[in-house]
């Protein structure tokens, strides 16, 4: 019986020292293999095309900064900005406020971006989902800062005044895209990937800056 137990126990040990002798795949190749899977498994439908499980440069290095915890050199964070921040597009017409009562629908809507939204249906904007932006509302998300009294806060009292400039920019461009401020921001690059007409962008605009909107009352 013994004899037995040894000749299982030496049977075990080869079992094992050929699975150890098995390399195991390298991270690339788990990489590889992953987005093979991922490919298969999706089709396009509706907004939902297949470019979206082929992350850009930027969305690759942010994501692996996450699934790593090691946070991004800042050298590859500047240079993440600064790729982005050339891709922000002024009004073609100059002009950056609209409707603070559309800026408030847009806001409040979560359409758009799915499989389910047909093409060339009109995107929200999902603000809410991220953001406190009017005392009215009581149902938001935390993961952004409040911007309840966005504009009042920063005494733009006439957006198109020479004072109120830098925060009109800096407001445009955060809308436009946002990882132009923050390289691996979870903010939506809305005008950037085409999320948001520029029409519906300044009507955000105006939601954060006009001094009559519901946001700086």
């Amino acid at each position: 019986m013994n004899r037995i137990y040894a000749l299982m126990g030496v049977a075990v040990a080869a079992t094992l020292l050929g699975a150890c002798s098995t390399p195991m795949p390298t991270r690339a190749e788990l990489d590889q293999l992953t987005q093979e899977i991922i490919a298969r498994s999706f089709r396009e439908e509706g907004q939902a095309k297949l470019d979206r499980i082929q992350p850009d440069e930027d969305n690759r290095l942010c994501a692996e900064s996450d699934l790593t915890g090691v946070a991004l050199d800042p050298k590859v964070a500047q240079a993440i900005e600064a790729r982005n921040l050339a891709t922000i597009q002024a009004p073609s017409d100059g002009k950056f406020l609209g409707d603070w009562r559309q800026g408030e629908v847009i806001a409040q809507s979560g359409a758009g971006k799915t499989w389910t939204d047909k093409e060339g249906s009109v995107n929200g904007g999902n603000c809410y989902n991220c953001h406190q932006i009017s005392q009215e509302e009581l149902s938001y998300g935390t993961l952004g800062p409040s911007l309840y009294n966005y504009g009042k806060i920063r005494g733009v009292i006439d957006p198109s005044s020479a004072q109120a400039k830098p925060i009109v920019d800096y407001t445009w461009g955060k809308l436009h895209n946002a990882r132009a401020y923050n390289a691996c921001s979870s903010m939506p690059r809305f005008g950037h990937k085409g999320i948001l007409s520029e029409a519906q962008i300044k009507h955000l605009m105006a939601l954060l800056l006009d001094p009559a909107s519901a946001v700086n009352r």
